[in-house]
């Protein structure tokens, strides 16, 4: 019996969209960044080049199955796929999902993230200007409707992830989200009225924050102190909400911790105007140490697990950089999580990876030329 149940999520911008061609040249995709990448220092891993997969493209349904035999072979049990609705139909890189749930292929479970927030130009490519692509509107209780009826195939589909016996559906910022308690009552009922049982929503949020969600949704102007003992408030604050559970990520509380809150956030704010500063270094082992927040442990809260973190491929040297991330260092990083859930449910016993394939962002645990199977493996010794 596995040790968890390991949903990694799963980016599907690995082909082109008219908006990608439009405002970044034709042919656009995660994979042009990628292969620009340069390395900052000396020792410093880039660019990431892919193995056994190539630079692929998502409309070839070959590929989707290969991903899925590679996954399910390390043990994940399925890909929780981010997905993009901005409002009035408006969707962005639905085309590989669609196809999955339409050929009924790749046999391989998943489930869906929504993605809730604005593309701009410097959602995907380091050095553009906050221009907007698509803004994230919430349009009522109409649109609510329109947007479960777009997915309702998906959730009708046997392989639709479920926790206890519920449709699995996480939201990306539950802090901007307006009238997310209007949205979750509306799907409810839908759910109810198309015999598909309910929902299971999974708020995304760091376990700890330095700002805090208005009653109405939307972020207020004010700041306030992390709390790096506890993270109840953050947590409960979601849950009273309405939300099942909690998926927590704890990459800015362990860089707090290791760091320095206020250093941390002086440093932060220092890069991002002075170019020539020395890269932000994380010792991989030493950060991962401190992910976990004690509330992990909670039966309703289902932790992240990091492979590495490399955003220089988007942003450039701005926001720190893993170093010393290997296979064998993220075995250890899994079995620290395991404790962490080790007396939940099995139902319960979740893990998000971060990520199936998030290669500009560094935190992919497909294989690459230097590491081949390492983190698949890692994953497969750590939790079979």
């Amino acid at each position: 019996m596995k040790k968890a149940r390991v949903i990694a999520f799963y980016l599907p911008q690995f082909h082109p969209i008219p908006e990608n061609d439009k405002y970044w040249g034709k042919g656009f995709t995660e994979w042009t960044n990628v292969a620009k990448a340069r390395p900052l220092f000396k020792g410093h891993y880039q660019p990431h080049i892919p193995a056994d997969l190539g630079f692929y493209d998502l409309r070839l349904p070959e590929i989707r199955e290969q991903q899925a035999e590679l996954a399910s072979e390390a043990g994940i049990e399925g890909f929780c796929y981010w997905h993009y609705w901005f409002g009035n139909g408006k969707q962005l890189l639905e085309r590989p999902f669609n196809e999955v749930v339409a050929s009924g292929k790749p046999d391989f479970p998943f489930c869906l993230a929504w993605a809730n927030h604005d593309w701009t130009t410097s959602t995907w490519k380091k050095g553009m200007k906050d221009g907007m692509i698509a803004e994230q509107l919430y349009l009522g209780k109409e649109d609510h409707i329109q947007h479960f009826n777009t997915l309702l195939p998906a959730f009708k589909d046997k392989r639709y992830i479920r926790v206890d016996g519920k449709l699995l559906f996480l939201i990306y910022d539950p802090y901007r989200f307006e009238h997310v308690e209007e949205f979750m009552e509306t799907w409810h009922k839908l759910a109810n009225l198309h015999d598909l049982g309910d929902f299971y929503f999974v708020a995304m949020c760091n376990s700890t924050n330095t700002r805090v969600r208005l009653p109405e949704g939307g972020i207020g102007d004010g700041r306030v102190i992390p709390d790096l003992k506890s993270s109840a408030k953050v947590y409960n604050d979601f849950l009273s909400l309405g939300f099942d559970g909690i998926n927590s990520i704890g990459k800015s509380r362990a860089e707090m911790i290791v760091q320095g809150k206020y250093k941390r956030a002086l440093l932060f704010k220092l890069h991002e105007q002075l170019s020539f500063l020395p890269v932000l270094k994380y010792n991989y082992p030493e950060v991962v140490k401190h992910f976990f927040a004690p509330e992990d442990s909670w039966e309703n809260v289902f932790p992240s697990i990091y492979p590495n973190w490399d955003r220089t491929p988007r942003t450039g040297d701005q926001d720190g950089i893993y170093i010393n991330a290997t296979p064998e260092n993220f075995q250890h990083h899994i079995e620290h999580a395991l404790e962490v859930i080790k007396d939940k449910q099995p139902e319960h016993s979740i893990l998000f990876l971060r990520s199936w394939n998030e290669w500009a962002e560094g935190n992919y645990v497909e294989p690459d030329l230097k590491y081949g199977h390492g983190f698949l493996d890692a994953i497969h010794n750590a939790i079979l």
